[in-house]
C-alpha cells in the first residue's frame, strides 16, 4: 500500500529500506515473501522514478549476457555471489509471469515492447501481493542504532531491527539523486572508495573539441580504448566533445588526465587501404577514398585537419600511412565529463571489503545493509546496473 504523508506515533517494523527504486523494490519483495513486516521509505513523490526515465522510457532491465566480468569494482569478485543467486533469467521470469512483452535490442539488452511504466507496476504488485508498507513524499531527518534502529522523518518516527540503504548515487541529481547513502554509510563507520560519474559523454577543450564540435551529430562505429580496457560500439560526435554507447562505456574507467585511444575503423588496416587506394585511383581526393569506410563529414573534417589538398596521388606513402595509423589509434585526452546531471550510473561507492558478498550486510553494524548503486559495483551500459539492483536486493532480502 502507498500512503503518501501518514503521520502518526512511532512504529516498529521488522525491516526499514530507505529508498524506491530498483534495488529498494526488489528487497521489499524478497523480504516480504519470507512475512517479514517492511517498510519502504522515499523522499520523492513516486517509487521506480529512474526506472520510468530508462531505456528512453522502455527500460533496458537486464541483459541476456550477464557475467561478473562485466562489473567494475576495487574487488572485481564481490559481485559474484548475488549475481549467480539471482540471475537475469530469474528477472526475465518475473516480466514474463506478469504478462510483460520484451525484445532483445542488441548486444543482449533487453527493453519492454511497451513503457517502463509496467515495470514499475509489476513490482508494486508484488510489494503489495506481501503487505510491503511504501511510504512516499517522507524526507529522512535522523537515523541512530542502539540494538534497533531509529528512523526519523518528517512524518514521524520508525525503529526497525533491519535497515536497508538502498537510495543509489548521485547520478542524474534532477530526478532526486542524492548523497544520502553514502553518508549514512559513513556515520556507521563504512568506509567509501572514490565517487566519480560513470555511463557520461566525455567533454574535450581546445584543438579537439573544435573538430569534434563541427561533427555534431555524426555517428560511427568504433573501438574505444583506456589502458586495458576496450569497446567496440557506436561513437557520438556532440557539440562538447564525444558520447555513444563506446564513449559511456570507457567513461566508467577513465580518469582525469588519462588519453583514450580510438579506432575509427575497427577491424581494417587503414594505412594498407589507403596506399592501395593511392595505387588504384591516383587522381582521386583522399576523402573520397575514406568516404568508402567512414561517414562523409567525417572522412572530409580528418582529411582537411591531416592530408595536404592535392590528389591522393601526390601524396607521399609515408604521408598515408601516418594518416592511416592514426585512423587506427587516434589519441585524445579528454578535458572531463558531462559530470553527474548526465551520467547514468555513479562509479564507487560503499567499499565492498565492509560488506558481505553474499547478504550485503555490514560485517561491522548487524542488520546495517547496502544495496544496488551505492556499493561500489558499476555494471556496463546494457541493463548491467538494473540486474546488480535487482540481485542485490534480493541478496540482501532473503536475510533481513
Amino acid at each position: 500500500m502507498i500512503q503518501p504523508g501518514r503521520t502518526g506515533p512511532s512504529e516498529t517494523f521488522d525491516v526499514a529500506i530507505i529508498g524506491a527504486g530498483a534495488a529498494g523494490l526488489m528487497c521489499a519483495i524478497a523480504a516480504g515473501q519470507r512475512g517479514r513486516r517492511v517498510l519502504l521509505l522515499d523522499h520523492a513523490d513516486e517509487p521506480g522514478k529512474k526506472i520510468l526515465i530508462s531505456g528512453g522510457g522502455r527500460c533496458n532491465f537486464t541483459n541476456l549476457d550477464v557475467s561478473p566480468e562485466r562489473f567494475f569494482s576495487k574487488n572485481p569478485h564481490f559481485c559474484k555471489s548475488a549475481l549467480a543467486r539471482y540471475t537475469q533469467h530469474d528477472f526475465i521470469a518475473l516480466v514474463e509471469k506478469h504478462g510483460i512483452a520484451y525484445h532483445e535490442k542488441t548486444l543482449g539488452q533487453l527493453f519492454c515492447d511497451g513503457s517502463a511504466r509496467e515495470i514499475v507496476r509489476m513490482l508494486l504488485d508484488e510489494c503489495a501481493a506481501v503487505n510491503v508498507d511504501l511510504r512516499t513524499g517522507h524526507r529522512i531527518t535522523d537515523i541512530s542504532h542502539a540494538g534497533e534502529f531509529r528512523i526519523g522523518t518528517d512524518h514521524g518516527e520508525f525503529t526497525a531491527t533491519s535497515l536497508v540503504l538502498a537510495t543509489g548515487g548521485l547520478s542524474i541529481p534532477k530526478m532526486g539523486a542524492t548523497d544520502f547513502a553514502h553518508r549514512m554509510a559513513k556515520s556507521f563507520g563504512l568506509p567509501l572508495t572514490e565517487t566519480r560519474p560513470g555511463l557520461v559523454p566525455l567533454t574535450f577543450g581546445t584543438d579537439d573539441l573544435a573538430l569534434m564540435a563541427s561533427l555534431s551529430g555524426v555517428a560511427v562505429e568504433a573501438v574505444v580504448h583506456c589502458g586495458k580496457v576496450s569497446f567496440r560500439e557506436a561513437l557520438l560526435f556532440t557539440h562538447r566533445g564525444l558520447s555513444g554507447p563506446a564513449i559511456l562505456q570507457i567513461s566508467s574507467v577513465w580518469r582525469s588526465g588519462q588519453s583514450i585511444v580510438i579506432d575509427l575503423l575497427p577491424g581494417t588496416d587503414a594505412p594498407v587501404v589507403l596506399i592501395d587506394g593511392k595505387r588504384a585511383r591516383p587522381k582521386a581526393d583522399p576523402k573520397t577514398i575514406l568516404g568508402q569506410m567512414l561517414p562523409q563529414r567525417l572522412a572530409q573534417a580528418l582529411a582537411d585537419a591531416h592530408l595536404p589538398t592535392k590528389p591522393i596521388g601526390e601524396i607521399t606513402d609515408k604521408d598515408l600511412k601516418n594518416f592511416g595509423a592514426l585512423l587506427n589509434a587516434w589519441r585524445v585526452t579528454p578535458a572531463g565529463s558531462e559530470g553527474y546531471a548526465k551520467a547514468e550510473v555513479t562509479v564507487g561507492g560503499v567499499d565492498t571489503k565492509a560488506l558481505s558478498s553474499k547478504t550485503m550486510q555490514a560485517h561491522d553494524v548487524p542488520g546495517l545493509f547496502v544495496i544496488g548503486e551505492a556499493v561500489d559495483v558499476t555494471g556496463w551500459l546494457g541493463g548491467y546496473n538494473f540486474q546488480w539492483a535487482w540481485s542485490s536486493g534480493w541478496a540482501a532480502g532473503e536475510v533481513v
